[in-house]
């Protein structure tokens, strides 16, 4: 095997020099015929050191957002998730090329995760664009498609022992409203869902108002409404995000009541700054950083291996009681 020292004494050159230039030496001065000539030498004689080794072609993942960044600012559960993928990707040096729905492009990557909603079209436009798609936050079965969602049934029945261990018997859910970004296809909250079917089988008298948005605004107005139709108020009022138990925290306490004194709130996913609220929040936890972090890890696993069928992972949660309860 040839080495520096062979191609020094049959380039004429010092040892040094020849290494300087196989390690590309910007300081080095030495005229391009020089090099030239260390170079070919190098070939001649096999030597392939001087070859940069190539880089390992880097994974590319597209990353899909139904959330711009205002939107995320108004409701801190999807940037929680988008955190997680972020922190992933870099620990793994996955390249994320983020972009949304609307300024979809057809750079050929790995594999792409998709967090939100969305209809059967942008579904099956995703599909075609690549091999290899993860829903977060949404159910893709029904489109054959991977997903992560959390266990809402799961989390409504820890929720609804918590009353019950409380002994709550008047309790109102505030849901919100969400649509496709596509064709404005209205999603029907899961948690809503479950908690009429289970309420209704343990007997509890219950309310239910739906807010325009999951956002702190609409959980406001939606109360102020609730408040204005003189309806009796509860012992709890759930509310479907932290985001809308914040507007409902903000409006019951306008209007003279206390918190838990009068009437208890819980919320849902414990975004960042439930813990910090007066008083802080008793909240349905999701895991969002890990959520994320697992959408990486997931994406990884399906590039190498495809599976043969759609998987569905669902999480569990945690509930975290705080002094918003009494």
């Amino acid at each position: 095997m040839a080495t520096i020292r062979d191609i020094a004494k049959q380039a004429g050159v010092s040892p040094a020099t020849v290494s300087r230039v196989l390690n590309y030496d910007a300081t080095l001065s030495v005229g391009e015929q020089t090099k030239a000539k260390i170079f070919a030498t190098a070939e001649e004689l096999n030597y392939t050191k001087h070859k940069r080794p190539s880089k390992k072609e880097a994974t590319v993942i597209r990353l899909l957002q139904w959330y711009d960044s205002q939107e995320e600012l108004a409701d801190l559960y999807y940037y929680s998730i988008r955190m997680g993928i972020e922190k992933k990707a870099e620990e793994l040096n996955i390249q994320l090329l983020r972009e949304s729905f609307e300024q979809l492009s057809e750079t050929v990557v790995n594999g792409t995760i998709a967090v939100g909603k969305f209809d059967t079209e942008q579904i099956q436009k995703l599909k075609k664009l690549d091999d290899h798609l993860l829903l977060v936050d949404f159910d893709g079965t029904a489109a054959n498609v991977d997903s992560i969602i959390v266990d809402f049934e799961a989390s409504i029945g820890k929720l609804l022992a918590f009353f019950q261990e409380k002994s709550f018997k008047h309790v109102a859910i505030l849901s919100g409203k969400e649509y496709t970004k596509g064709s404005q296809q209205e999603i029907p909250d899961p948690r809503l869902k479950f908690f009429k079917a289970s309420s209704t089988q343990q007997n509890l008298l219950a309310d239910y108002i739906v807010a325009d948005h999951f956002s702190v605004e609409a959980g406001k107005k939606a109360i102020k409404l609730f408040l204005k139709e003189k309806r009796a108020i509860p012992e709890v009022f759930f509310c479907a995000s932290d985001a809308l138990a914040i507007g409902a925290m903000q409006a019951l306490k306008k209007k003279g009541y206390l918190i838990p004194k009068n009437v208890s709130i819980v919320g849902f996913n414990d975004i960042s700054v439930a813990q910090y609220l007066s008083p802080p929040l008793t909240t349905i936890k999701v895991e969002t950083d890990w959520m994320g972090e697992l959408a990486v890890t997931t994406m990884l696993e399906n590039i190498k291996e495809p599976p043969p069928v759609s998987r569905k992972i669902m999480l569990s949660t945690k509930l975290i009681i705080r002094d918003s309860v009494s």
